[in-house]
């Protein structure tokens, strides 16, 4: 009566030895990827709020992992800037002060560039797929050839449930989800504390060339994005933030196809390069992109009812200036390199779940074309 006790046992006893098995390949290979991820470091600063920031010799990041971008360690050939753009010197001073851990004072040597140390996979994660409950209030272009868009953003600090995130950004993309050939650039910033601890509201990019299956990353979580610029940190957090009725704080980004080699620069502010993705990295973006998109997303994964995860301010769009979210001054860039005002009419505004989330879009001579969006979420309206 005893044996099949022991075959039991036994059962038991094998499927621990193989569960034991895997979870040390899986921890060993988790290894491995973020000692490909944190490269050798020149200098470390801690952040007030927890953040490590690794300052790694621009030759060492990982872009140059990659084998095409081997002969541009040593070269870096700066952009042409798009006909329309002024650039202006405060931009130093701001962004000196727009990112929590460089209050302390200290800065990432010449020659460096500031990457967040990353202590866990989560953090290596890629996006969250389209089928994992996104939810957008936001305002699309389409029609047209697009080398590029700007866009002032206000920054707010949405309270988000777990394992949700929002965030507000705009999106240059080319390609479709039917075809696996979608192609994006996403720059913004997001609430996102299973990523990034906390809930600071953070700078981030992103990037894929096959519609999230299996390519790109956020910030420079893998080979792609190459960075210049060695005071601003992906993932950082941005401080100061805005208030309801109150201050308000926003930022500025540009992405754009420099006309002579071909790869996407980022800028913030007024004339501050922070890095490029190189043309070899896409597919249908390699020449231009055929929708630009701005405006907030959030990822809603409740079974039970609606999230309570804000986006933007966590006020609909029809409090206004202060109350709600804002896109301002939205811009693009032609095949001619020309930075030029989006008009209203192309401007279309699009919301998954208006109870929830809205949008509304506006031109006057003080903001050009722009727009409010965001709201609480889970609300009388939305259940």
């Amino acid at each position: 009566m005893a044996q099949p006790s022991i075959h039991i046992s036994m059962f038991y006893v094998v499927v621990l030895l193989v569960v034991t098995s895997v979870l040390s390949i899986s921890i060993a290979n988790q290894i491995v990827e973020l000692e490909k991820i944190n490269k050798p470091v020149v200098k470390t600063i801690n952040s007030p709020d927890g953040d490590i920031i690794d300052c790694v010799l621009f030759h060492d990041q990982p872009a140059f992992d990659l084998p095409e971008l081997q002969d541009q360690k040593t070269i870096l050939e700066l952009p042409e800037w798009p006909m329309g753009y002024n650039s202006s010197d405060d931009t130093k001073t701001l962004i000196e002060s727009f990112q929590l851990w460089s209050h302390s004072g200290e800065e990432c040597p010449e020659g460096t560039i500031p990457i967040i140390r990353t202590n866990n996979m989560i953090s290596f994660g890629q996006k969250y797929l389209p089928s994992d409950g996104h939810e957008y209030a936001t305002a699309f272009v389409s029609g047209d050839q697009y080398y590029g868009a700007r866009a002032y953003m206000n920054v707010w600090q949405p309270v988000t449930e777990r394992e949700e995130f929002s965030l507000a950004q705009m999106w240059l993309s080319a390609g479709t989800y039917v075809g696996k050939d979608l192609n994006t650039i996403e720059v913004g910033w997001q609430v996102f504390p299973d990523k990034y601890g906390g809930n600071n509201p953070r700078l981030f990019a992103f990037w894929t060339r096959d519609a999230y299956q299996s390519t790109g990353c956020y910030n420079l979580l893998c080979p792609g994005f190459v960075q210049v610029n060695k005071r601003i940190a992906f993932g950082a957090a941005i401080t100061p933030i805005s208030s309801y009725n109150g201050k308000q704080f926003e930022i500025t980004l540009m992405v754009w196809k420099d006309p002579k080699n071909g790869n996407w620069w980022l800028s913030f502010g007024s004339g501050t390069l922070i890095g490029y993705w190189p043309s070899s990295l896409f597919t249908t973006l390699k020449s231009h992109a055929n929708l630009m998109t701005f405006g907030g997303e959030i990822v809603n994964r409740q079974r039970n009812g609606h999230t309570k995860t804000q986006m933007g301010s966590g006020h609909f769009a029809e409090e206004g200036f202060r109350k709600a979210a804002l896109f301002r001054s939205l811009g693009f860039v032609n095949s001619s390199n020309k930075l030029s005002p989006i008009p209203l009419p192309n401007l279309k505004p699009s919301s998954d779940h208006p109870n929830c989330y809205d949008i509304k879009v506006l031109s006057d001579n003080v903001y050009g074309t722009h727009f409010y969006y965001g709201g609480p979420g889970k609300n009388p309206k939305c259940p």
